[in-house]
């Protein structure tokens, strides 16, 4: 089976002027493979989808209890925030509760993506600082792990520091792959990043919803993430994100976290598409790492996730017509406009879910 297939596809007039590729898996929470597209044994890395998984062991361990954490600073530290000033503080607001330096994250810098941040910060003649990077949370969160272990705070992020250790073993479980098959990387903010076959991400995801057969404290660390990420899923990303705006209208039914190079992971609650569905974990790649795009407006947007994204929910029925007029602005199916403004063409997705039986 060929790892990729067409799954996203723009039309200028009558004729397909660009076509993407990809693969998805959809996986339940007792394993079974439900559907996809492509090889749901493509081996592809995470990227910042992996960051619930970062965070489970601190968690489990008893992180919010510790330094008395919110939930929805939990969100933040599972977070790809745009930067704002809004989640800059609560950023600031967690290492002073655990009692650590921004001066400390070892993330790196890049310009935030919240448009009136950069604007200000252009007027102003200043730089961004790591905790405008969108993994600042995921980074204190480490930071926070080490220090109520007492380990080691400037060397988090080594591949053999405790902290990395707990979360390869920790997400090896949740995904159902030993710890020794996972491919590793670093990642754009320089942390461990794993790579592992798409059926075993959407595994992870399923039982990050559905916990139901998972140790009690394991499950119980699983259930507070999820509902910290549904109920602030403007801290997850950002207002007008796509997957702050799909968590907000799944109404704490849907899970969403996207990652760089065109992955994105989506996981459906138990009863989210009938009353006796277990858990269900999305995943997908789109193959280019598909194109980030900016408004008029300054908002990023990709072009393919999304869209796809959409479709497969719409597939598996777990979005209602109401759900999907919602979100229309995301596609699945989008007109194509020049810059007067005049519809030349349509984007979609050409995607049909292989079924099990």
């Amino acid at each position: 089976m060929l790892p990729f297939a067409p799954i996203f596809e723009l039309r200028r007039g009558q004729i397909v002027e660009s076509i993407h590729h990809g693969a998805a898996a959809i996986v339940d929470s007792t394993g079974r493979l439900l559907a996809w597209y492509g090889s749901p044994q493509a081996v592809i890395f995470l990227r910042s989808s992996a960051k619930p998984f970062q965070a489970l062991p601190f968690v489990e361990r008893g992180g919010l209890q510790t330094f008395g954490l919110t939930r929805r600073e939990l969100a933040l530290i599972c977070a790809s925030h745009d930067g704002s000033d809004m989640h800059v503080a609560a950023i600031e607001g967690i290492q002073a509760k655990v009692g650590i330096q921004e001066s400390q994250l070892l993330c790196g810098i890049h310009l935030p993506n919240d448009r009136s941040v950069l604007e200000a910060l252009i007027k102003s003649g200043k730089k961004p600082t790591p905790n405008r990077n969108n993994c600042s949370g995921k980074h204190s969160g480490m930071l926070a792990h080490a220090k109520m272990r007492g380990l080691p705070l400037d060397t988090y992020l080594d591949l053999k520091h405790p902290v990395q250790q707990d979360i390869l073993i920790s997400l090896a479980e949740m995904c159902g792959i030993a710890p020794e098959k996972i491919e590793l990387g670093i990642d754009g903010c320089s942390a461990p990043n794993f790579a592992i076959p798409l059926y075993n991400a959407a595994l992870g995801y399923a039982r990050l919803c559905d916990p139901r057969d998972l140790p009690k404290p394991r499950g119980e660390a699983c259930h507070t993430i999820t509902t910290a990420m549904t109920a602030h899923p403007e801290m997850v990303e950002g207002p007008g994100g796509f997957d702050t705006c799909l968590m907000e209208t799944g109404h704490g039914r849907i899970l969403v976290k996207g990652g760089a190079e065109g992955f994105q992971a989506i996981g459906l609650m138990p009863g989210a598409v009938s009353p006796a569905s277990p858990g269900i974990g999305i995943v997908l790649k789109v193959a280019d790492g598909d194109i980030s795009l900016h408004t008029l407006e300054g908002i990023a947007y990709n072009r393919v996730r999304p869209a796809v994204t959409l479709e497969i929910l719409h597939q598996l029925d777990a979005l209602s017509k109401e759900q999907l007029t919602s979100l229309e602005r995301f596609g699945p199916v989008k007109p194509v406009k020049n810059h007067r403004g005049l519809i030349v063409g349509e984007s979609r997705p050409v995607i049909k879910l292989e079924k099990a039986d």
